[in-house]
């Protein structure tokens, strides 16, 4: 029986280019997962979009002078142009700046309000002199009081990941005019968070299928004691309250981003024509899993579950798979400095399936990870050319130069080849344990010890050489030895989706890999099937490569 799975991906602030960080945290660990279930033959809807009303986008506005829809109208489009190249299959990736977005995100603060978990009151406000005006959460910067971090914003520390309000923060500025703002008292209106925390509590620590990190983390934030939070602030670009009297009032982005999953599946469902299609998703009998970086776990394990109990009749997520944070050359992404690589770049120059690779070998699923080009063009020359690519191009060059390209019978086989089967049957059953719970670096380095051991199969019965003298024997070595890198093609298709393909076609077979499922069986490689002949699955890097790339995060 297909499950239902929603795969709900972190919203990126579009006001600047993606790079390698947010591609490990979120996109291509939520890639991996959608096109394993795809193949599995389940029911996926991966969704998400560009966050245009966050706050970085109207700070990059205003410095550059122009409208916020001009920033992320730019940033969208090249978002799309990226997750094509990379190959991140979205069934949707839309814009919270939409008619649809808007009036699901009303809806909510409405039925919330009807349901008194949502309330007004007055509060005090950051508000500018010189600039005359209340200032949003990010507009104010300052000095973490938990943790000590200089660069901490109004409304979370982006180095010990607690949610703060500008009051907390010490030595409070400005980032437009850098002059220290006074507080003014203002009418907000506000989410009951303190309503839900007995009852998320009791519901996270029945979640122990999460990371430990997440479910940890969650525990301790919910234990901390849960404060209502303002939902609503002063400015001018967002969504509007459906409230006659609050023109000036906008709802505030950390409430109405975390909406686009639900606001996007409504979308998906109403541009195929099938406007009831996304509910399913959203009930009983399908799993909700949840994308992100380790900053955003508390928006995802405490108030959008708050959020969903208090709207009533939808799913509160099955699970937070929550990345820690990739580094690069042993330091700390930073998009101010500019040590960053920076994904429309690398696609520019570099073929993608390498850098899913490299970026899935290393996933910091459970502690930070780093990267960097000499691991980059190491893993791509000894891993993907030398071990995969070269298994995949000798054989079928083999059966190309001896066998006519045709696949030959591999008659009984000896105890080295079903020893081998055995082993690519256990390999595929634990690369799908793996992905089942979304342990993908684990899954990868399964397929890969298999691959490891086609190479050494091949040593030891060394068909060049059983051509000459018993060429049964070569055959049954070539055809045991497609019908693992049949079974390599299947599970690493998820991360290597290019070449998986471009294997699939060079083994005579027609149509999509995601066609085929999610299955293995070595008799699919029915003797008399005509191959094709072999071109280079990966591309050998010259090492001069590092020193540039180098350089260039110098500059």
């Amino acid at each position: 029986m297909p499950e239902r799975i929603l795969a709900a991906v972190a919203w990126p602030y579009a006001n600047g280019s993606i790079h390698i960080g947010h591609v490990a945290g979120t996109y291509l660990p939520a890639d991996i997962f959608a096109r394993y279930h795809r193949l599995k033959g389940n029911e996926v809807l991966m969704v998400s979009g560009s966050d245009a009303h966050g706050t970085p986008v109207t700070l990059t506005a205003e410095e550059q002078g122009v409208g916020p829809e001009d920033i992320f109208s730019k940033y969208q489009a090249e978002f799309l142009d990226s997750w094509k190249r990379l190959g991140i299959s979205f069934d949707l990736f839309t814009t919270t700046h939409t008619d649809n977005h808007f009036q699901v995100s009303q809806d909510i603060f409405s039925r919330l309000l009807e349901q008194g978990y949502i309330y007004n009151d007055t509060m005090v406000q950051p508000y500018c002199e010189n600039e005359s005006r209340f200032l949003a959460d990010r507009y104010v910067e300052g000095t973490c009081p938990h943790c000590n971090f200089e660069g901490a914003r109004g409304d979370q520390c982006d180095n010990c990941g607690r949610t703060l309000d500008p009051k907390d923060l010490l030595g409070m500025t400005c980032r437009i005019c850098s002059s220290a703002p006074e507080f003014r008292e203002t009418e907000h209106f506000f989410l009951k968070l303190s309503a839900f925390q007995d009852q998320l509590l009791e519901w996270v620590r029945k979640q122990e299928h999460w990371r430990p990190n997440v479910r940890n983390f969650t525990i301790g934030f919910l234990e901390g004691g849960l404060h209502d939070r303002a939902i609503t602030r002063d400015i001018e670009w967002g969504i509007p309250l459906p409230l006659d009297g609050y023109q000036d009032k906008r709802l505030y982005v950390w409430f109405e981003a975390v909406i686009g999953y639900l606001s996007a599946s409504i979308e998906w469902a109403q541009n195929r024509g099938t406007p009831e299609a996304w509910k399913p998703f959203w009930e009983d009998g399908s799993r909700a899993y949840y994308f992100m970086g380790k900053d955003n776990i508390p928006f995802h394990t405490v108030i959008w579950p708050a959020m969903l109990l208090g709207y009533g009749g939808l799913n509160l997520p099955y699970d937070v798979p929550a990345n820690e944070y990739l580094n690069l050359e042993g330091f700390k992404l930073s998009t101010s400095r500019n040590w960053a690589v920076w994904l429309p770049d690398y696609l520019d120059s570099y073929e993608p399936d390498p850098l899913r690779y490299v970026i899935a070998a290393n996933l910091p699923e459970t502690s930070d990870s780093d990267f960097s080009w000499r691991e980059y063009v190491r893993r791509n020359n000894d891993e993907l050319v030398a071990t995969y690519g070269n298994l995949v191009h000798r054989v079928l060059s083999m059966l190309n130069r001896n066998f006519d390209g045709v696949l030959p019978s591999p008659g009984e086989l000896d105890e080295l080849s079903s020893g081998l089967l055995t082993e690519a049957q256990a390999r595929f059953d634990e690369v799908e344990a793996y992905l089942e719970a979304v342990r993908l670096r684990q899954a990868l380095q399964s397929s890969m010890a298999l691959a490891q051991a086609a190479n050494r199969y091949l040593d030891q019965k060394e068909p060049w050489r059983a051509v000459r003298q018993d060429k049964q024997d070569a055959a049954q070595t070539l055809w045991t030895t497609i019908s693992v890198i049949n079974c390599l093609k299947t599970t690493l298709y998820p991360f290597l989706p290019f070449s998986s393909q471009k294997l699939h076609e060079m083994l005579g077979f027609d149509g999509e890999v995601e066609d085929s499922g999610w299955k293995w069986d070595p008799q699919a490689m029915v003797p008399g099937q005509q191959l094709k002949r072999p071109t280079p699955l990966f591309q050998k890097l010259d090492a001069e490569i590092i020193a540039a790339e180098e350089q260039r995060l110098a500059e």
